[in-house]
């Protein structure tokens, strides 16, 4: 991807106003990677001929945040101001951001916190940090897999779709699995079309990841009460280190190799290597 083209692009954009135009009913916006500037996407589309669909920023490292979850500011503040309109609570659900994460400053935090986490233990301050490593897992998934958080009707805060169909994102943080397996309740798979689960290792850093029809997942799961415990010895075969038959769902793979442990890292990039040949 060119992104002096693309930035130039959304800068041409932002060279006038367009409030005679009906770029203000799209929905799919992309902010320029070094300023507050956005551009409509099907804008882009008809700009640069390589910037065909939505897919192709995100694999290019742009994540998707729904403006109704993040709420940012800056966005609605840009929409009055470029369509001399307003920006009604309505509109904003249906608003989808593009926006390129700072990696670097991600990876330098992570290894901080890893630190942080780590003295505190020491210390006999933290007993656990589930909190941390759950909504770091999510944005892993987010990233890698190109997911749409969006803010849910229920009391769950959130729900995460790919396209239109709704994904169960579960996070495991420890070096290695619990006997039992990993524990997930029954009612979010009923609710979901997949489950994507996310292993963590103890420095924040995805040891594992697998990628679930949720309609296995009942099958092979559902017995008596409300959670199901998923066991390696019955999902490994669909870790990604062990089986390349969900790589096409990685819209993201320079994400899925910079935030995975070097052991995976390795086995991953022998997919990419083995595919080029």
């Amino acid at each position: 991807m060119d992104f002096n083209e693309l930035n130039a692009a959304v800068e041409e954009f932002n060279s006038k106003t367009h409030g005679s135009s009906d770029y203000h009913k799209e929905t799919y916006f992309l902010r320029h990677s070094e300023s507050n500037k956005f551009s409509p996407v099907v804008y882009l589309k008809k700009k640069i001929s390589w910037a065909t669909d939505v897919k192709v920023f995100l694999e290019a490292g742009y994540i998707l945040n729904s403006f109704d979850l993040f709420e940012q500011s800056i966005f609605s503040e840009w929409f009055e101001k470029q369509f001399g309109r307003k920006f009604t609570k309505e509109y904003s659900r249906s608003v989808v951001l593009l926006e390129l994460p700072n990696n670097k400053m991600v990876g330098e935090v992570i290894s901080t916190v890893h630190r942080s986490f780590e003295a505190l233990r020491k210390e006999s301050v933290l007993l656990n940090g589930k909190n941390l490593p759950t909504q770091l897992g999510e944005w892993y998934a987010k990233c890698i897999f190109g997911l749409n958080q969006m803010k849910s009707s229920s009391q769950r805060g959130f729900d995460f779709f790919l396209d239109k169909e709704r994904v169960e994102v579960k996070v495991h943080w420890a070096d290695q699995s619990s006997p039992k397996g990993v524990k997930i309740r029954k009612s979010l798979v009923d609710l979901s079309d997949y489950c994507i689960i996310i292993y963590l290792a103890k420095n924040f850093l995805i040891r594992e990841l697998c990628f679930l029809d949720s309609d296995f997942v009942r099958r092979k799961f559902s017995g008596k009460g409300h959670t199901m415990f998923l066991k390696d010895q019955d999902v490994s075969q669909y870790f990604f280190s062990n089986s390349s038959k969900q790589r096409e769902r990685v819209v993201n793979s320079t994400a899925l190799l910079k935030y995975s442990t070097p052991t995976l890292a390795m086995k991953l990039a022998e997919w990419y290597q083995s595919a080029d040949r």
